[in-house]
């Protein structure tokens, strides 16, 4: 790029999806996506279900392909590490000492998982990477014993197809419960009750005291004095925003890179989106917020490259997650926490929907498990509903007989 262009650091869902859609949006001159994995750009969710239980060798689940980029002109830069911006020159400086020069820069750096820092820490593994999943699936199987670390959804996700391959699994999770942050305990007891009938041993409340690393197998010491075999023992403790370049660039940070309605940074030649950036969102009284979500980074790309060709829309989309673990599905549209009142819809085979409600009536989330049929559409008009800070009736929420469809007419 002898011009400057569009450059992109980070080639996951946000900066892939941006990198698209700046070519959609009408952007004709230098397009760089920088990726620091050899791999082409690939989606994340798939790697702790569909990859783990893959009957052949895993398939890398791409979101982006050479082919694709070769079509849109976009130039992709697989392997390679920026150690630097320079916001005076508008360039960035890669590992083998070449100079991008950007016209704007989005960062798309993503997060990292959480390090626990305990005795015996070298024998850990970690989630992330599609090489990461490779190496933990070829552990398990009938007869392998795995222990995870963390109740969050990466840990679950894994403890529910390792039990799908036949290892035996043991989750230790600190906190009194599973899915402490976001999920209303009402779902995450189903779920951890949906994981014991599997066979899973869920050990809440209890601390991991140190490691014993071994050679064919690991001695996993808790707190309370137990001890657990392990041949792989796996840490889900939580991610942390890679803000390393945008710090050493001296952009402000606030739980991940600050950036304003539009996702501009303290720059406003650069942009941010995805894991690494928090952001106000006006549904909830403009409240600073960091979401690791596929969604929100699939959103998050593509308002950041508009905000990049000079829209200066505000960043409005609804919070949403999603979770798969065995035969159940968990969504949840909106955050939850903050809400008055909780109202609970029964729609069938074991399906829950909870709608939760601020003082003043509005619809601040809904959350719903059980089969997917069951709650999709109803998460997915609640999500409608929240966007439109709709104060619905709470009987017509409760009645499984009423249609929310006619609630977005009125």
């Amino acid at each position: 790029m002898a011009e400057p262009g569009m450059v992109i650091i980070g080639a996951g869902e946000a900066g892939t999806g941006a990198a698209t859609a700046l070519r959609e949006g009408g952007w004709t001159g230098p397009i760089a996506l920088i990726g620091e994995e050899t791999h082409p750009p690939y989606e994340r969710p798939p790697l702790s279900k569909a990859v783990m239980l893959a009957d052949g060798e895993p398939v890398l689940p791409l979101i982006g392909h050479g082919d694709r980029f070769a079509e849109l002109s976009i130039t992709y830069l697989a392997g390679a590490r920026v150690t630097a911006i320079d916001r005076a020159a508008k360039t960035v400086r890669l590992d083998d000492d070449r100079a991008l020069p950007y016209a704007k820069l989005l960062l798309a750096t993503g997060a990292r998982p959480r390090r626990m820092m305990i005795e015996g820490d070298e024998a850990l593994l970690y989630l992330r990477s599609f090489s990461d999943a490779l190496a933990i699936r070829s552990k398990l199987g009938p007869g392998r014993r795995l222990v995870v670390i963390g109740g969050g959804f990466i840990g679950l996700e894994l403890a529910a197809s390792a039990r799908q391959r036949g290892a035996s699994v043991t989750v230790v999770e600190a906190a009194p419960r599973i899915l402490m942050r976001g999920v209303p305990a009402r779902l995450a007891d189903g779920l951890a009750e949906r994981h014991r009938t599997a066979g899973v041993d869920l050990r809440t409340g209890v601390d991991i005291a140190r490691i014993e690393p071994g050679d064919a197998s690991h001695g996993v010491w808790l707190a309370d004095g137990s001890r657990i075999e392990a041949d792989c023992v796996v840490a889900g403790i939580g991610a942390t925003p890679d803000t390393a370049l945008a710090e050493t660039a001296g952009l402000t940070l606030d739980n991940g890179i600050a950036v304003d309605e539009t996702l501009t940074t303290s720059d406003p030649d650069i942009m941010a989106a995805g894991d690494c950036c928090s952001f106000p969102h006006p549904l909830y009284a403009g409240r600073r917020i960091r979401l690791e979500a596929w969604r929100n980074a699939q959103d998050q790309g593509s308002a950041a490259a508009r905000a990049m060709l000079g829209a200066g829309e505000p960043f409005t989309a609804v919070p949403w997650f999603w979770s798969d673990q065995y035969d159940l599905h968990l969504q949840i549209a909106g955050l939850a926490d903050g809400g008055a009142t909780t109202i609970e819809r029964d729609v069938g085979e074991g399906a829950v929907i909870l709608f939760h409600l601020a003082a003043d009536g509005r619809l601040l989330a809904a959350s719903g498990l059980g089969p997917i049929g069951r709650i999709a559409k109803e998460v997915r008009l609640a999500e409608k509903l929240i966007a439109r800070s709709a104060r619905p009736d709470p009987e017509a929420l409760a009645s499984p007989t009423f249609k929310l469809k006619s609630l977005l007419a009125a």
